[in-house]
Protein backbone atom coordinates (compact mmCIF):
# COMPACT_ATOMS: atom_id res chain seq x y z
CA UNK A 1 0.00 0.00 0.00
CA UNK A 2 0.75 3.39 -1.09
CA UNK A 3 1.48 5.60 2.01
CA UNK A 4 -1.42 8.58 2.23
CA UNK A 5 0.04 11.76 0.05
CA UNK A 6 -1.06 15.30 2.16
CA UNK A 7 -0.61 19.14 2.88
CA UNK A 8 -0.44 19.59 6.50
CA UNK A 9 -1.48 22.80 7.42
CA UNK A 10 1.12 25.21 9.22
CA UNK A 11 0.29 26.05 12.56
CA UNK A 12 0.36 29.60 11.13
CA UNK A 13 -2.69 28.88 9.24
CA UNK A 14 -4.62 29.13 12.31
CA UNK A 15 -5.06 31.35 14.99
CA UNK A 16 -4.37 29.70 18.63
CA UNK A 17 -3.07 29.99 22.13
CA UNK A 18 -3.43 29.01 25.66
CA UNK A 19 -5.48 30.27 28.85
CA UNK A 20 -6.57 30.08 32.85
CA UNK A 21 -10.10 30.28 32.98
CA UNK A 22 -11.79 31.70 36.17
CA UNK A 23 -12.04 29.12 37.72
CA UNK A 24 -8.58 27.45 37.22
CA UNK A 25 -9.01 24.66 34.30
CA UNK A 26 -6.53 25.40 31.28
CA UNK A 27 -8.18 25.87 28.07
CA UNK A 28 -5.96 25.53 24.65
CA UNK A 29 -8.26 26.90 21.78
CA UNK A 30 -8.02 26.88 17.90
CA UNK A 31 -9.83 29.06 15.05
CA UNK A 32 -9.33 27.09 12.24
CA UNK A 33 -8.63 28.27 8.61
CA UNK A 34 -12.10 28.81 7.15
CA UNK A 35 -13.17 25.06 5.62
CA UNK A 36 -13.68 25.07 2.22
CA UNK A 37 -16.63 23.11 1.08
CA UNK A 38 -17.54 21.46 3.90
CA UNK A 39 -20.81 21.91 6.18
CA UNK A 40 -21.65 21.63 9.59
CA UNK A 41 -24.08 18.79 8.46
CA UNK A 42 -21.01 17.08 7.36
CA UNK A 43 -19.28 17.67 10.39
CA UNK A 44 -22.04 16.43 12.11
CA UNK A 45 -22.18 13.44 10.39
CA UNK A 46 -18.61 12.65 10.19
CA UNK A 47 -18.03 11.93 13.85
CA UNK A 48 -21.16 9.93 13.94
CA UNK A 49 -19.35 7.64 11.19
CA UNK A 50 -15.68 7.56 12.36
CA UNK A 51 -15.59 3.68 12.00
CA UNK A 52 -14.83 2.06 8.65
CA UNK A 53 -12.86 2.20 5.43
CA UNK A 54 -12.62 4.76 2.47
CA UNK A 55 -11.57 4.71 -0.91
CA UNK A 56 -8.54 7.76 -1.03
CA UNK A 57 -6.27 8.56 -3.85
CA UNK A 58 -6.89 5.02 -5.36
CA UNK A 59 -6.48 2.79 -2.11
CA UNK A 60 -8.37 1.19 0.68
CA UNK A 61 -7.62 2.89 3.85
CA UNK A 62 -9.48 3.21 7.36
CA UNK A 63 -11.00 6.41 7.45
CA UNK A 64 -9.65 7.62 10.69
CA UNK A 65 -5.74 6.93 9.64
CA UNK A 66 -6.80 9.19 6.58
CA UNK A 67 -8.02 11.98 8.88
CA UNK A 68 -4.93 12.35 10.10
CA UNK A 69 -2.08 9.55 8.21
CA UNK A 70 0.66 10.00 11.39
CA UNK A 71 -0.56 10.34 14.19
CA UNK A 72 -3.81 7.95 14.19
CA UNK A 73 -4.24 4.65 15.42
CA UNK A 74 -7.41 3.50 16.48
CA UNK A 75 -11.46 5.05 16.95
CA UNK A 76 -14.08 2.78 17.40
CA UNK A 77 -17.62 3.28 18.81
CA UNK A 78 -17.33 1.54 22.53
CA UNK A 79 -20.96 2.25 23.38
CA UNK A 80 -23.52 3.42 21.03
CA UNK A 81 -27.19 5.08 21.85
CA UNK A 82 -30.16 2.10 21.78
CA UNK A 83 -30.79 2.63 18.57
CA UNK A 84 -27.96 1.91 17.55
CA UNK A 85 -27.04 5.81 16.63
CA UNK A 86 -23.89 7.61 17.76
CA UNK A 87 -24.66 11.05 19.62
CA UNK A 88 -24.97 12.39 23.59
CA UNK A 89 -24.33 8.91 25.80
CA UNK A 90 -22.46 7.24 23.45
CA UNK A 91 -18.36 6.33 24.28
CA UNK A 92 -15.70 7.13 21.38
CA UNK A 93 -12.36 4.78 22.04
CA UNK A 94 -9.28 7.48 21.13
CA UNK A 95 -5.77 6.16 20.50
CA UNK A 96 -3.12 8.21 18.91
CA UNK A 97 0.27 10.22 19.22
CA UNK A 98 0.39 13.65 18.79
CA UNK A 99 3.20 14.43 16.12
CA UNK A 100 3.87 10.62 16.65
CA UNK A 101 5.62 11.12 19.67
CA UNK A 102 4.99 8.30 22.49
CA UNK A 103 5.12 11.32 25.09
CA UNK A 104 2.00 11.86 23.75
CA UNK A 105 -0.25 9.17 23.06
CA UNK A 106 -4.04 9.21 23.63
CA UNK A 107 -5.27 6.37 24.66
CA UNK A 108 -9.19 7.16 26.13
CA UNK A 109 -12.62 6.28 26.34
CA UNK A 110 -14.63 9.54 25.88
CA UNK A 111 -18.18 10.20 26.78
CA UNK A 112 -20.17 12.38 24.35
CA UNK A 113 -22.29 15.15 25.28
CA UNK A 114 -23.30 16.72 22.74
CA UNK A 115 -23.44 16.20 18.32
CA UNK A 116 -25.22 18.08 16.17
CA UNK A 117 -24.78 20.49 13.35
CA UNK A 118 -23.44 23.23 16.16
CA UNK A 119 -21.25 21.53 17.37
CA UNK A 120 -20.04 18.57 19.15
CA UNK A 121 -18.74 18.17 23.10
CA UNK A 122 -17.20 15.00 24.84
CA UNK A 123 -15.07 13.95 28.09
CA UNK A 124 -12.25 11.93 27.65
CA UNK A 125 -11.67 9.76 31.09
CA UNK A 126 -8.19 9.28 32.58
CA UNK A 127 -7.61 5.39 32.68
CA UNK A 128 -11.44 5.12 32.14
CA UNK A 129 -12.59 6.66 35.43
CA UNK A 130 -11.42 10.01 35.78
CA UNK A 131 -12.65 12.95 33.85
CA UNK A 132 -9.70 15.24 33.43
CA UNK A 133 -10.02 17.00 30.17
CA UNK A 134 -13.09 18.26 27.80
CA UNK A 135 -13.10 18.78 24.22
CA UNK A 136 -15.18 21.83 22.65
CA UNK A 137 -15.80 22.47 19.41
CA UNK A 138 -17.99 25.07 17.47
CA UNK A 139 -19.10 24.46 13.80
CA UNK A 140 -20.24 27.59 11.91
CA UNK A 141 -21.81 28.02 8.24
CA UNK A 142 -19.74 30.51 6.83
CA UNK A 143 -19.87 31.55 3.22
CA UNK A 144 -19.40 28.42 1.45
CA UNK A 145 -18.21 26.63 4.15
CA UNK A 146 -17.54 26.38 7.74
CA UNK A 147 -16.19 28.27 10.57
CA UNK A 148 -14.70 25.36 12.73
CA UNK A 149 -13.30 26.18 16.04
CA UNK A 150 -11.66 24.15 18.58
CA UNK A 151 -11.18 24.09 22.45
CA UNK A 152 -9.31 21.44 24.60
CA UNK A 153 -10.18 22.00 28.57
CA UNK A 154 -7.91 20.64 31.12
CA UNK A 155 -9.26 19.91 34.62
CA UNK A 156 -12.34 19.63 36.14
CA UNK A 157 -14.86 21.98 38.21
CA UNK A 158 -13.91 22.34 41.55
CA UNK A 159 -11.62 23.59 43.99
CA UNK A 160 -9.48 21.02 44.05
CA UNK A 161 -8.16 20.91 40.68
CA UNK A 162 -6.16 24.61 41.59
CA UNK A 163 -4.41 21.92 44.06
CA UNK A 164 -3.69 19.13 41.95
CA UNK A 165 -3.05 21.58 38.69
CA UNK A 166 0.58 22.08 39.32
CA UNK A 167 1.16 18.27 39.35
CA UNK A 168 -0.91 17.53 36.43
CA UNK A 169 0.76 20.13 34.72
CA UNK A 170 4.20 18.78 35.51
CA UNK A 171 3.18 14.79 34.71
CA UNK A 172 0.67 14.59 32.34
CA UNK A 173 -0.04 17.90 30.43
CA UNK A 174 2.85 20.78 29.92
CA UNK A 175 2.31 23.45 27.67
CA UNK A 176 4.71 21.10 25.13
CA UNK A 177 2.00 19.31 25.02
CA UNK A 178 -0.43 21.68 24.89
CA UNK A 179 1.08 23.23 21.27
CA UNK A 180 1.77 19.21 20.58
CA UNK A 181 -2.36 18.76 20.11
CA UNK A 182 -2.51 22.27 18.74
CA UNK A 183 -0.48 21.38 15.96
CA UNK A 184 -2.31 18.18 15.85
CA UNK A 185 -5.57 19.42 15.55
CA UNK A 186 -4.84 22.39 12.59
CA UNK A 187 -3.73 19.42 10.46
CA UNK A 188 -6.27 16.66 10.75
CA UNK A 189 -8.82 19.88 10.34
CA UNK A 190 -7.12 21.18 7.69
CA UNK A 191 -7.16 17.34 6.01
CA UNK A 192 -11.05 17.64 5.87
CA UNK A 193 -11.12 19.42 2.84
CA UNK A 194 -9.28 16.45 0.84
CA UNK A 195 -11.61 13.88 1.49
CA UNK A 196 -14.63 14.62 3.34
CA UNK A 197 -16.94 15.84 0.83
CA UNK A 198 -16.51 12.61 -1.42
CA UNK A 199 -17.25 10.79 1.53
CA UNK A 200 -19.97 12.25 2.47
CA UNK A 201 -21.74 12.37 -0.93
CA UNK A 202 -21.18 8.75 -1.73
CA UNK A 203 -22.42 7.25 1.76
CA UNK A 204 -25.03 10.27 1.12
CA UNK A 205 -26.18 10.04 -2.23
CA UNK A 206 -29.98 10.46 -1.84
CA UNK A 207 -30.11 13.42 0.86
CA UNK A 208 -29.20 17.14 0.55
CA UNK A 209 -26.15 18.70 2.12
Amino acid sequence: ILPIVWNKNPVSSAESGMEILNDGRISYWIKHQHLTNITPKMLAWWFQNLEGDIEHQGQIFNRYHVWHPEDHVHNSYVKRRNDGSVGPGAIIRIVEYFGRNLKYQVNVETDIEKLDETGFIHNPRYLGILPIARMEYVFEAKGNGTQYNNRLIIGWRHWSWKIFRPLIVKFFFDSKHGNAWIKHNIEEVGQFEDFLPALYNKENKNTSK
